[in-house]
């Protein structure tokens, strides 16, 4: 069982430079193992159900201990027997731009 789970967490309390801390949650999410996108919104992260879900509890986990605040967004995709989706969906769109480029 294969999830895309687009995540976006940052603490509410420290400011408008939080890249610092975005940093340390992508860290928790590079040290897991899973396959994973960081975008300019959010980082996509590729795996099993349990396992995306619990980086996902890790990344809460790493801001809350030293934040009053924590905004925290996800969006998941699940698909049956879905491997390698993070790449696939944009090489898709890709393809398909391409496509569209070719018939203009």
């Amino acid at each position: 069982m294969s999830v895309i789970v687009e995540l976006s967490v940052f603490p509410m309390d420290k400011g408008q430079g939080v890249s610092a801390y975005v940093a340390r949650a992508v860290r928790v999410i590079r040290a897991s193992g899973l396959a994973h996108q960081l975008t300019p919104m959010g980082t996509c992260i590729e795996g099993p159900w349990d396992e995306v879900l619990a980086v996902v509890d890790a990344c809460f986990k790493e801001l809350a201990a030293d934040s009053d605040r924590v905004y925290l967004t996800m969006k998941a995709d699940w698909r049956r027997g879905r491997e390698g989706g993070l790449a696939a969906k944009t090489q898709s769109v890709e393809r398909a731009l391409c496509a569209a480029k070719e018939d203009a």
